[in-house]
């Protein structure tokens, strides 16, 4: 079977079966994200990590920033390699990579601000016996996660690097994983995001890079992927 067949095969499989799990056991709101967020609840429905410097600034901003340099890094070696002789061989890939995560986010984003689905910590109601979650909340634009996207655009790394150099492929892919996740995580505990938003994250970025890796396929079997 050729690669490129293979690929197909082997992503489409993925694709549907995370689809299906995803949409089985974590819909929004369900009962799944719901004990999973329950531990950072108080018992009048406040979130009292929300404003935690370490999750609030640490995680939300600082950490945020650090990736982004990583993905401006690939860009200015883009921009010299207009210029500069040894960066000529990664001007396609560095383009690409760079390009997919602003694509990657920017669709999150986008269906971020079209989506109806509140803040966890816009849906808890409190009452005189505790409190109850109001899914009807009008306050919405919570659906997909945006901050986890940051992390989670690391995957196009994958592509990238995928038929070049499978070590720094699968750095890319595990990396991605685990810092959209953990980003993910921690906006869950400040009540910003149930699970099920990350997770979707993950599958639409990962649907993205998909699609439009099958579409350059050519380009990553002809053309270096690394500096010399």
């Amino acid at each position: 079977m050729h690669d490129k067949q293979r690929f197909i095969l082997y992503q489409g499989c993925f694709l549907v079966i995370s689809f299906c799990m995803l949409w089985v056991f974590f819909p929004i709101g369900g009962s799944l994200d719901l004990a999973l967020i329950h531990p950072w609840v108080s018992e009048s429905g406040k979130f009292l990590l929300r404003d935690n410097w370490y999750l609030a600034e640490l995680n939300h901003r600082y950490v945020k920033d650090l990736i982004i340099l990583v993905y401006a890094s690939f860009f200015i070696i883009w921009l010299a390699s207009f210029k500069v002789e040894k960066f000529k061989p990664v001007r396609w890939t560095y383009g690409y990579f760079f390009c997919m995560v602003i694509l990657s986010t920017s669709i999150i984003g986008l269906l971020k601000s079209q989506s109806a689905h509140a803040c966890p910590w816009n849906s808890t109601i409190p009452t005189s016996q505790g409190f109850f979650w109001d899914f009807s909340a009008s306050k919405g634009h919570c659906f997909p996660g945006g901050h986890a996207s940051t992390g989670f655009a690391l995957m196009a790394g994958y592509a990238v690097f995928r038929q070049s150099n499978k070590k720094r492929a699968y750095f890319f892919l595990v990396s991605g994983c685990i810092l959209g996740f953990a980003m993910g995580w921690a906006q869950m505990m400040r009540g910003a995001h149930f699970l099920s938003h990350n997770l979707w994250t993950a599958w639409i970025i990962w649907l993205v890079n998909v699609i439009f890796y099958l579409f350059n396929y050519k380009r990553f079997t002809i053309t270096p992927s690394s500096p010399e």
